[in-house]
């Protein structure tokens, strides 16, 4: 074990091959739990899919990778006990939300006692804003605060753009695949392991989600609210780190926010276009409809994996966007990306707009 150890430190990108494998392993009987305990989800008025599907992907997810972070960073456990005692609350909310769809409220609250043991408790939280604005240290209460604006923004942001097959988990993999590779650079291997080994859980579910017909899965909330709190606690990192750790110059950025929110633009400002459409509208944020961005690309006449596959693209260039940036000031860099979404959102919306007029003249 220990010689297995040193070569998954040594090359950490093997834990993908790991946590697919157990992913792939545990699926079958995830499926089968879910199918015997009726964990499932029929077709309603806000989904298109046929028949009964199992909606607990998140545990498949969870349990393979826990267990390949458990067998190769077996040492930082102790040090980060809270932290994974935040991902089991978040993944029981999760669950219980998939069961019985409870209200706003209390879901907001785990989601409040979950951040609490990720930002106070195991202090994983930003600390500072980079220069931005002037300000480089923060409070400690500013920066609690404004770490759990963000937190709650981001899972929430993830969980509302899981409305199309394969594209929470896909715009998953390309999040944890950027930061996987970013701390395997500047030598963070635990990290590393981790957001590596949640690309091979979440390339597993991908292949169940999209490609099955049969054995098909959705992710449920247990997966969207799991996966948000990964990528949280990676932007957390990732931010730190270039505000306090002495990265070598290349690896370096210096608008590490900026470069967070170019890599969640597609999540991040669907979410917010879509709660200050409803607030617009004298409908409360918490009211679901059929107003984000992959339902106005389903209105353009593209299938699921279609819609996918063009959101993929779009964060793979905003992605791109941020290496370029990564030393841009923070406030040019994230006024660049709201104007590119903006532009594409218009866009958009022409195209729906010209297609349900072809529609009314036929």
């Amino acid at each position: 074990m220990f010689y297995l150890n040193k070569v998954f430190h040594n090359f950490p990108f093997l834990s993908i091959l790991v946590s697919f494998i157990i992913g792939f392993s545990f699926m079958p009987l995830v499926l089968n739990i879910a199918k015997k305990r009726n964990f499932v989800v029929k077709p309603n008025k806000r989904t298109s899919h046929e028949g009964a599907i199992p909606n607990i992907g998140g545990i498949s997810i969870f349990i393979s990778f826990l267990l390949t972070v458990f067998l190769f960073t077996y040492p930082i456990f102790a040090e980060l006990q809270y932290t994974i005692l935040g991902v089991f609350i978040i993944l029981i909310v999760g669950f219980v939300d998939d069961l019985i769809d409870i209200k706003p409220g209390w879901k907001l609250f785990g989601e409040c006692a979950s951040a609490f043991f990720l930002i106070v408790v195991s202090d994983i939280r930003l600390s500072s804003l980079h220069g931005f604005l002037g300000i480089t240290e923060l409070p400690l209460g500013v920066s609690y605060s404004l770490s759990l604006f963000v937190f709650i923004l981001i899972i929430n942001a993830l969980n509302l753009i899981d409305g199309v097959d394969g594209l929470a988990s896909g715009l998953g993999i390309m999040y944890c695949l950027f930061f996987a590779v970013y701390f395997s650079l500047t030598s963070n291997v635990n990290l590393a392991i981790s957001a590596f080994a949640m690309v091979g859980s979440l390339a597993v579910f991908f292949i169940y989600n999209v490609f099955g017909r049969k054995r098909k899965i959705f992710m449920g909330d247990s997966g969207a609210l799991l996966l948000g709190y990964m990528i949280v606690l990676y932007v957390f990192e990732f931010c730190e780190m270039n505000a306090h750790s002495s990265l070598p110059a290349k690896f370096r950025m210096s608008a590490s926010p900026a470069v967070a929110i170019c890599i969640l633009s597609v999540p991040l400002f669907d979410t917010m276009r879509v709660v200050l459409t409803r607030i617009k509208n004298g409908v409360s944020p918490f009211r679901p409809d059929r107003n984000h961005v992959h339902h106005l690309l389903l209105k353009t006449g593209l299938k699921h994996r279609q819609v996918t596959f063009v959101l993929l693209l779009i964060s793979l260039a905003y992605i791109f966007l941020g290496i370029v940036g990564r030393n841009w000031s923070i406030g040019l860099l994230v006024s660049i990306a709201f104007l590119l979404a903006t532009v594409l959102t218009y866009i958009l919306w022409r195209i729906v707009d010209k297609k349900s007029l072809q529609k009314e003249i036929e």
